[in-house]
């Protein structure tokens, strides 16, 4: 009986493909035989006719693939490194299971992310009730050996470091190119800029194993003394050599890399020097060279070759294709005016103007074209082009890929409602309230084409990520000592979403922390959209033992609050609390005064709290824009029950600046003052007296040790506290920055005391860190330059830093 092809796929779909280096074939077994011939021929002639006059759905194909009756895998040349049962491992396809092209494609991929594998094919032979699948696998050789040459200035052994490809191991492309750059990047470190790095392959005598070869070309050794600038008239060295990734050698090169010559460096430095002088108008401005002169002691000056030409500016602003009275709206919108010098960056900004102004009133649209027409010797003439399309609103909101969420929590973040105008603003504005849930890893929102032409539906795809998390970790500071804590969070929870209590948006934490000077545990339960308005609202309960907070005496905590938080604008929120709590204090010394001595009992303490906040800040962790003011006050006792009675009012500001060079200037600034009331008008208690010093405040002075003492030198607190710092904050590497800051506060016995008998001032130096998995560390030093009374003049070091593992 002769043997044919069966066609497995429809004709279209069969096919010779390749994936990077592999195929997979549907092969045809020739055959010599006239009649067999013949009757492939009638059989192709019979697909080809069912394909074109009997359309079939891939649904219906799907249900008439042919079973795999067998699986057969063949090795071309020498045995591969990967076993049959791994192959069959990586196959999709399975005896029994319907045969697919599709599957076929899968498989290949599967097989080649194995890494063992030089080539996949895979044909399906045809059977009388089925297919036989047949693999052909050819493997890839092992190494027998590692050389390298041409190593003088770097030991051999420090380079083989870099490889990562190891004897005995299959051959890989992408390991040996790997390689070559670790290489490359290790001499450029140690100054070696000219340094070229090859490697080859080569057979050997053993049977499917090859040697490898990495050829080195040290060059010399170079380092930048110098860098300075021919032809710059405009534009001062300094400024130019700011702009450069090319660095001069000097303290911190061992830490940032300065110091260094690549040709990839001098490459990126031509573009930055023209794209410097474009932004301040020079147009035809470039670097029209690099020389490097030789300097004494193995260093080298890099002499940059400037050519200015004319600085421009814009001598009128025009748009075609729009009302005049549009034209003059769009004029006022424009950062880059008439007058002005023409850049590229201005012309990106009016650019960004103009398509957000067609965005926000729904042109979608649109097109914007600049023309550039230079006029005179250094003017030049903008004409923007505009077609504005048609205005679009919104048809429907879809939402994909929120397979826990629930769709309600994503549609209350959205800022566009179906009906209104698609304004792209608001679908920015949306996709950056999505993004903040942190509930998702891929946020994407877009319009899309009805078959209304003035309406569009907005497309939300999200991929959903883990929002649930238990760390255990341990932390370190110099007011509460090393403390250990274990911490359960869900972000995404559902209170009445049984069993799996996931996709409201409710936070859900859950803390305990033991140290040496602290024990704590925590529940909190919080939902953000109330009632389907946004309003926070939460409850807590929480018991705290805090040994910290006075070498004298033991503090211990413990209740319930149920608070809530109502944006009033984007920028400014209320929020309120109420708080039923017990106090312990316990564990008084012997030499204390009168005050902390009868300090010693419990307390209940009954408190409603209000405040208004007004954040304007671009990051919460580290801004570089804007400020935050927050106002609270509280009022204890009286009507709401408990031993204590006593009110507070504080007022807290902190200002963000952004100075060139990516330096940060911070002013803060905080008053408060606590009083008691009615008729249990006694001393405020020992626990709502105000205190300064600190990491927090005053860093050159004891946590909690700025203010009055009683006559053994115990720190007792006041009614008055004010306080402010300045602070410069400047990078050092990537993620590190470099603070210098004075602190300056005091804190009197009286109420609404402000005067600055008591003032108290320190100035210091910092290092601020953020890379032990996004827990900021930081290293203070601060010395007292003022002190008063209580105090005397002793530099503090602050430290504080929290990891987990």
């Amino acid at each position: 009986m002769s043997r044919v092809v069966w066609p497995v796929a429809p004709l279209h779909s069969i096919e010779t493909f390749s994936i990077e280096t592999f195929s997979v074939m549907h092969c045809l077994n020739p055959l010599t035989v006239v009649t067999t011939y013949l009757s492939r021929l009638v059989i192709i002639f019979c697909w080809s006719l069912c394909y074109f006059l009997l359309p079939v759905s891939d649904v219906l194909l799907a249900q008439g693939d042919p079973l795999v009756q067998g699986i057969d895998i063949q090795f071309i040349g020498p045995p591969p490194r990967i076993s049959r049962e791994r192959v069959l491992a990586n196959l999709s396809m399975k005896k029994g299971l319907p045969y697919s092209w599709r599957l076929a494609k899968q498989d290949v991929r599967s097989l080649y992310a194995t890494g063992l594998v030089s080539d996949v094919r895979i044909s399906a032979e045809p059977l009388l009730n089925g297919v036989k699948v047949v693999v052909f696998i050819q493997g890839l050789p092992s190494i027998a050996a590692i050389h390298i040459k041409g190593t003088n200035q770097v030991p051999p052994a420090r380079v083989r470091r870099e490889i990562s490809a190891k004897v005995d191991q299959a051959l890989s492309e992408e390991r040996l190119a790997e390689a070559r750059r670790r290489i490359i990047r290790l001499y450029e470190s140690k100054n070696f800029g000219q340094v070229r790095v090859s490697f080859s392959v080569q057979p050997t005598p053993k049977k499917n194993y090859v040697r490898v070869t990495f050829n080195i070309v040290e060059g010399p050794r170079i380092v930048v003394g110098k860098i300075s600038f021919v032809g710059n008239s405009s534009l001062s060295s300094r400024e130019l050599r700011t702009s450069l990734r090319t660095k001069s050698r000097n303290l911190l090169s061992f830490i940032n890399g300065s110091g260094r010559l690549t040709p990839e460096r001098l490459d990126e430095d031509k573009r930055r020097i023209r794209l410097l002088y474009q932004n301040r108008g020079f147009a035809d401005a470039e670097c029209i060279g690099v020389q490097v002169k030789l300097l004494p002691r193995k260093r080298v000056e890099v002499i940059y070759k400037v050519r200015e030409g004319t600085q421009y500016h814009v001598r009128a602003i025009r748009f075609s294709g729009i009302p005049s009275n549009r034209s003059q709206k769009l004029l006022g919108l424009l950062r880059m005016r008439e007058g002005a010098l023409y850049t590229p960056k201005g012309l990106h900004g009016n650019l960004r103007a103009i398509n957000g102004f067609y965005g926000k009133c729904g042109f979608l649209d649109h097109s914007v074209n600049p023309h550039v027409f230079p006029v005179g010797a250094s003017r030049v003439d903008l004409l923007f082009d505009v077609d504005e399309g048609v205005r679009s609103y919104v048809n429907l909101i879809r939402i994909q890929g929120n397979t826990r969420t629930r769709d309600f929590v994503v549609r209350r973040e959205l800022a566009l409602k179906p009906g209104e105008i698609f304004d792209t603003q608001r679908m920015d504005i949306s996709r950056a309230r999505l993004q903040n849930l942190n509930y998702f890893s891929r946020v994407d929102l877009f319009p899309q084409s009805t078959l209304f032409p003035h309406r569009k539906d907005l497309h939300v795809l999200l991929e959903e990520k883990n929002t649930g998390n238990f760390n255990i970790g341990a932390g370190y500071s110099s007011i509460d000592s090393l403390v250990g804590f274990a911490e359960l969070q869900q972000t995404n929870f559902d209170l009445f979403g049984w069993p799996t209590f996931y996709g409201a948006g409710q936070r859900l934490r859950i803390r305990m922390q033991y140290g040496l000077e602290r024990k704590d545990f925590i529940v909190s339960l919080a939902e953000p959209w109330f009632l389907g308005r946004r309003l926070l609202v939460g409850i807590e309960g929480y018991y705290h033992d805090a040994d910290y907070l006075s070498t004298v005496y033991d503090q211990m905590y413990y209740g319930g609050a149920f608070h809530f938080r109502l944006p009033i604008t984007s920028f400014i929120s209320m929020r309120g609390e109420c708080r039923r709590e017990g106090i312990y204090v316990h564990s008084v010394a012997k030499n204390t005064g009168l005050y902390i001595q009868n300090s010693k009992g419990r307390y209940t303490r009954n408190s409603l709290s209000a405040g208004l906040d007004y954040d304007t800040r671009d990051n919460l962790f580290l801004p570089r824009h804007g400020a935050i003011i927050r106002y609270t006050n509280f009022l204890s006792g009286g009507m709401l029950g408990g031993s204590v009675q006593d009110y507070g009012l504080s007022l807290d500001a902190t200002r963000y600046v952004l100075l060139p060079r990516d330096l940060i200037f911070m002013a803060k600034a905080r008053i408060a003052v606590t009083t008691s009331w009615g008729r249990m008008h006694r001393d405020v208690p020992i626990f709502d007296r105000l205190y300064l010093g600190g990491s927090g405040d005053l860093r050159g002075f004891d946590f909690r040790d700025v203010g009055p003492k009683d006559k053994f030198g115990n720190a007792v607190g006041g009614s008055s506290l004010f306080f402010g710092t300045l602070e410069v904050t400047f990078p050092v590497l990537p993620r590190i920055r470099g603070a210098l800051f004075t602190d300056w506060g005091g804190v009197n016995v009286s109420n609404y005391d402000f005067s600055a008998k008591n003032t108290n001032g320190d100035i210091g130096v910092g290092l601020h860190l953020d890379f032990l998995a996004g827990t900021p560390v930081r290293f203070d030093f601060g010395y007292p330059i003022k002190c008063d009374k209580y105090n005397r003049n002793k530099g503090r070091f602050q430290f504080n830093i929290g990891y987990q593992f």
